[in-house]
């Protein structure tokens, strides 16, 4: 591989950039980027299976401040994974062409000021752990390896979106135990749901850079998968809707629940279809945003589905 401006650069050298001056776009925006909130599909798809686990575990009727609490404390962990990734890939983002404009690749704003947005965003996370019961703030602790060592394992573990979906599994974990304090069988069903679907979807996700990624010598679920990853996906999403029809079951949710699963298993079953051909670049991100869609989906039908129940 040829080497790049950006690899010619020394991790000390990098430690002492300002931010460059921009003339386009004021620093606060550029941290805007650099959290990801002007791509609300990435928050989100994290949010959902949090609030799935408050929902099914509260039996459709989770306290609204703990809701909130749920809310903003994806997003601000949400934030801090996406700084510590992009810190951690600096040298990596400027050599794909979709990350190559973040805000630490191209230079815009200085690893010193990254590191105090990362800090940040982990203590305003950190406040609102402290909300919740001993039991879920230790699981939050727990959390934080997967979240900060995420980036390391696309280096030297061949399926790294694995270690990513065990993030996403946390979220379940947190807020169940947050209405419960405790985990039982149908926390450990969704768990799996989760990790499966994060699992596919990032698959999905990371099948857009398949080439830049080979070519820099990543590891991706994408690569490791190869010509079978529409039949990984598949599988993921599949195994995740066998799961999630075992917690309605568990839980005797009603028809709601299972007309959402059946629009959801349906939704994923046409995106393999898709992927099986692909004749867009832009259909990896498209599907990645479907998917936010069909959580939602799956959210008001356990919403729905809990009607009625009694403890």
């Amino acid at each position: 591989m040829p080497p790049t401006k950006f690899t010619a650069v020394t991790i000390d050298s990098l430690a002492m950039l300002t931010p460059l001056p921009s003339d386009s776009e004021p620093t606060w925006l550029t941290i805007v980027r650099l959290l990801r909130w002007d791509k609300p599909a990435g928050r989100l798809i994290l949010m959902i299976p949090a609030l799935w686990a408050v929902i099914l575990a509260a039996h459709g009727m989770p306290p609204l401040p703990l809701v909130g609490v749920i809310v903003l404390g994806s997003l601000a962990t949400s934030a801090a994974g996406c700084v510590v990734n992009d810190l951690w890939d600096r040298d990596i983002d400027p050599q794909v062409s979709r990350t190559r404009t973040r805000p630490l690749a191209s230079r815009a704003l200085s690893v010193r000021t990254g590191l105090v947005v990362a800090l940040v965003a982990f203590g305003c996370a950190w406040g609102l752990a402290a909300y919740l019961n001993r039991f879920s703030f230790w699981l939050c602790v727990a959390a934080i390896p997967f979240i900060v060592l995420y980036p390391l394992a696309k280096r030297v573990f061949p399926v790294p979106q694995l270690v990513l979906s065990l993030c996403w599994g946390f979220t379940v974990l947190i807020s169940w135990s947050a209405v419960t304090a405790h985990l039982d069988l149908s926390t450990w069903l969704l768990w799996g749901a989760t990790v499966l679907w994060a699992l596919g979807f990032d698959t999905v996700y990371a099948m857009a850079d398949r080439e830049d990624d080979e070519r820099i010598g990543v590891n991706s679920s994408a690569r490791f998968f190869g010509s079978q990853a529409p039949l990984a996906i598949g599988l993921c999403f599949g195994g995740s809707t066998l799961l999630l029809g075992s917690v309605g079951f568990l839980l005797s949710l009603n028809g709601w629940f299972w007309l959402a699963l059946a629009t959801a298993a349906a939704g994923w079953f046409w995106q393999v279809r898709q992927l099986r051909d692909p004749q867009d670049g832009n259909l990896y991100g498209q599907l990645f945003r479907q998917n936010v869609w069909l959580g939602f989906v799956l959210l008001l039908g356990m919403e729905l589905g809990s009607l009625g129940h009694t403890v």
